[in-house]
C-alpha cells in the first residue's frame, strides 16, 4: 500500500472512530438527507442517461465472531486496531467491479475503545466499516435478528459509523422519518436503486414502546408499501433484504415461501412494486428461483463469518444480477442475466473469505453449495456460476 493510500485509510478509520465513541448520552441526529450523486465508492459522478444497464451485487451475513474474525482483524494488543480488508480481499474484485454492491450486517457496531464480543450478544469494531466501505459496498441492510443486541445505543452507534464512512444503510433508524426512507443509492450507471430491509424478529429484544420505527419487521403490508413510496420517490430498481428462515437448513421455509409469492406477485398499475428479493439469517446458502418473475434468493448464506455450529454456515453465495432498462418510460427494469458466485469462509487461521468459482480447491464444496442454489429450477430460467 503507498503512503497516501494508508493514510486515507487510516482517516477514514479515524472518522469512523469518532463518529461511534462520542462521549455522553447518545443523541439523535439529523434525519439523512439525500446528498449529491455519488457514484460507486461514493465518488462524486456527473449524472449520466438514466436508461444504462447496470450490475447489482449482494453478499450474505456479516458475522463478526470471536475469537475467530475479530481474532483475524486484530492489530495490536491493546484491542484498539482491527482491520478487516485482508479477509476480504478475496471476493474484493466482484464486489468493487459492480455497479451496485449490496451487504449485510449481522451485528452492531461499538465505540473504538470496544467491549467487542460475539455470540450471543454481538459488538463489533466500527473498522468493519471502512473495510466494507474499502471493498466496495454501497448501501448495507441491518435488520437482523441482533440489531437489538445493544440497545438503542447499538443502533445509533452502528448508522453513525456507516454514515462516516459513506455506507447507505437501511432496516434500522434513529427517527420515524428517518425509517420512512428506502437507501437510495445511484448506480454507477446513473439508475436509482431503492434497498429496503426487513427481519422476522430480533431474539426476544423489544422495541421501544416510544420508537416502534428503530427496526424494520417483516410484515407484508408494510414491505408492499414502502416499496410503493420508493418507486413514487423515483426509484427505477426497488431492492428488498428480508432476514428470514430457519438456521442451517437449504430449504427454505414456509414463511418464506408464503412472503416471496406475496411480495413478488405485488404490481403497481402492471409493474411489479418489487424487482429483486436478497434473503439472510440461514447461515448457509439456499435456492434461488424466480417467482412471479422476479429472482428470489432465499438465502445468501454467510460472506464473513467464524466458526460456526455446523460446517455449512461458512458458506455463501455473492448473488450478481444484470438489469436492463425497459424499451419504455416507466416500464420494468429487466434481469438479462443473472448469476450466484460460491464462497467459502475459510477458518484459517488466518481467515478468509474464498471466491470458490475461482480456486480448483474445495471442489466438494462448491458442488454442495451449488445443489442447494439450484435445487428449486433456477437453472432452468437462466441462473449460472459466475466468477
Amino acid at each position: 500500500m503507498s503512503a497516501y493510500k494508508h493514510k486515507r485509510y487510516a482517516a477514514v478509520v479515524l472518522l469512523a472512530a469518532l463518529a461511534v465513541s462520542c462521549g455522553g448520552a447518545e443523541s439523535t441526529p439529523p434525519p439523512h438527507s439525500e446528498s449529491k450523486p455519488r457514484g460507486h465508492g461514493g465518488a462524486p459522478v456527473v449524472e449520466p442517461s438514466p436508461q444504462r444497464p447496470f450490475t447489482l451485487v449482494a453478499s450474505g451475513e456479516i458475522i463478526p465472531s470471536v475469537p475467530d474474525v475479530l481474532g483475524t482483524a486484530r492489530r495490536d494488543a491493546k484491542g484498539m486496531g482491527y482491520d478487516f480488508r485482508p479477509m476480504l480481499a478475496g471476493v474484493k474484485p466482484v464486489i468493487h467491479d459492480a455497479d451496485m454492491a449490496v451487504c449485510h450486517l449481522g451485528a452492531p457496531l461499538g465505540q473504538l475503545s470496544g467491549p467487542f464480543a460475539g455470540y450471543p450478544v454481538f459488538q463489533a469494531p466500527p473498522q468493519l466499516a471502512s473495510a466494507l466501505k474499502a471493498t466496495g459496498y454501497d448501501s448495507c441492510s441491518t435488520a437482523s435478528n441482533h440489531v437489538l443486541d445493544r440497545g438503542l445505543p447499538g443502533v445509533h452507534r452502528t448508522l453513525r459509523a456507516l454514515e462516516t464512512v459513506g455506507l447507505r444503510h437501511v432496516g434500522s433508524a434513529r427517527s420515524a422519518t428517518e425509517a420512512a426512507r428506502s437507501a437510495r443509492v445511484l448506480a454507477r450507471s446513473g439508475a436509482k436503486v431503492a434497498h429496503l430491509s426487513y427481519t422476522y424478529g430480533t431474539n426476544g429484544a423489544q422495541r421501544p414502546a416510544s420508537a416502534p420505527w428503530t427496526v424494520n419487521l417483516l410484515d407484508k403490508k408494510k414491505i408492499i408499501a414502502d416499496a410503493r413510496a420508493a418507486r413514487r420517490a423515483g426509484a427505477d430498481v426497488v431492492v428488498v433484504s428480508a432476514h428470514w428462515g430457519t438456521e442451517y437448513r437449504t430449504a427454505p421455509n414456509a414463511q418464506q415461501i408464503r412472503l416471496a409469492e406475496a411480495l413478488t406477485a405485488s404490481q403497481t398499475e402492471g409493474r411489479p412494486d418489487i424487482d429483486l428479493l436478497l434473503g439472510t439469517h440461514a447461515h448457509t446458502p439456499q435456492p434461488y428461483e424466480k417467482v412471479n418473475g422476479t429472482w428470489v434468493a432465499y438465502g445468501l448464506g454467510a460472506h464473513i463469518s467464524g466458526r460456526m455450529k455446523k460446517p455449512a454456515g461458512n458458506w455463501g453465495t455473492i448473488a450478481r444480477f444484470h438489469f436492463e432498462p425497459p424499451a419504455r418510460h416507466g416500464g420494468r427494469w429487466q434481469v438479462t442475466k443473472a448469476e450466484y458466485i460460491p464462497q467459502l469462509a475459510l477458518q484459517g487461521p488466518p481467515v478468509r473469505m474464498l471466491n470458490l468459482a475461482r480456486t480448483r480447491g474445495h471442489a466438494d464444496i462448491r458442488d454442495a453449495i451449488s445443489k442447494a442454489v439450484l435445487s428449486r429450477g433456477a437453472a432452468a430460467d437462466g441462473l449460472k456460476m459466475g466468477r
